[in-house]
């Protein structure tokens, strides 16, 4: 009759050094992995519709913008660029974490016309960019306005933001960045709040790994534990039915 062996009999008293080490040694990979190279990431709002949506689950590298130290000379690091989408800490409360595409970078020259963006005098090309309104709104579509703000303006910036501002364009200073939504006439972005300073930025997202049609869209304000776990449950008992097949695995650009 063959003798039936439980897994931890098949692991001699010899191996359990080799079988911790080898657990421990995953788990600190793991560890690293999430700490320095990626960070999962929730789209919150509708402010970058339609590139990314509320329910998109993304992964984002941490890892492309580096340092400006020696070691860019033996890993793939490089600048922040005009066209990049990047998760940061937002500057007016840095606990919460928001994405925005960089629009404009250390030294340039901002202005908005009728909701176009010019960099130095010259139109950029937008194809990502929506608009959802046709109404105007002088603040937010010929931006800087230093005559009067708009609402949700920050306080601070609208008192800094003048100081910046010549031959109606907005300088941008060193280390700082100039974020806009691709959502354009419904994102609370660097118009509202200011620069992103360099040290806020997170890394720039790398694909989403999991899209959502409805969970966690119609939570209340604050929601609670029952809320969030009615709807954990939900998304596992329906996870077929939810998933947005066509945005899973998409790379972000």
């Amino acid at each position: 009759m063959p003798i039936v062996m439980s897994w931890s009999e098949k692991i001699s008293v010899g191996d359990w050094p080799a079988t911790i080490q080898s657990v421990a040694g995953t788990i600190v990979i793991a560890v690293f992995v999430v700490t320095f190279l990626v960070q999962a990431f929730t789209i919150p709002s509708e402010s970058m519709e339609q590139t990314l949506l509320i329910g998109d689950y993304l992964l984002v590298d941490k890892f492309c913008y580096g340092d400006s130290g020696g070691w860019n000379r033996l890993v793939p690091y490089r600048n922040v660029r005009r066209g990049d989408i990047i998760v940061f800490h937002y500057p007016v409360n840095p606990a919460q974490d928001f994405v925005k595409r960089v629009v404009a970078l250390p030294g340039d020259r901002l202005r908005l016309i009728n909701k176009r963006v010019y960099i130095n005098g010259v139109p950029v090309q937008e194809p990502y960019v929506q608009y959802l309104t046709a109404l105007r709104n002088f603040y937010r579509d010929d931006f800087p306005r230093t005559d009067s703000p708009d609402y949700g303006v920050d306080a601070k910036w609208w008192k800094e933001m003048p100081k910046l501002v010549e031959d109606h364009q907005l300088i941008i200073p060193e280390g700082h960045y100039f974020v806009l939504g691709d959502n354009r006439d419904d994102s609370q972005d660097s118009r509202y709040w200011g620069f992103v300073p360099r040290e806020n930025i997170i890394g720039r997202p790398l694909l989403i790994y999991w899209s959502s049609g409805n969970v966690n869209n119609d939570l209340p304000g604050s929601p609670t534990v029952g809320d969030r776990l009615y709807h954990l449950a939900y998304a596992v008992t329906h996870l077929f039915q939810i998933t947005r097949w066509e945005r899973t695995f998409r790379l972000v650009r």
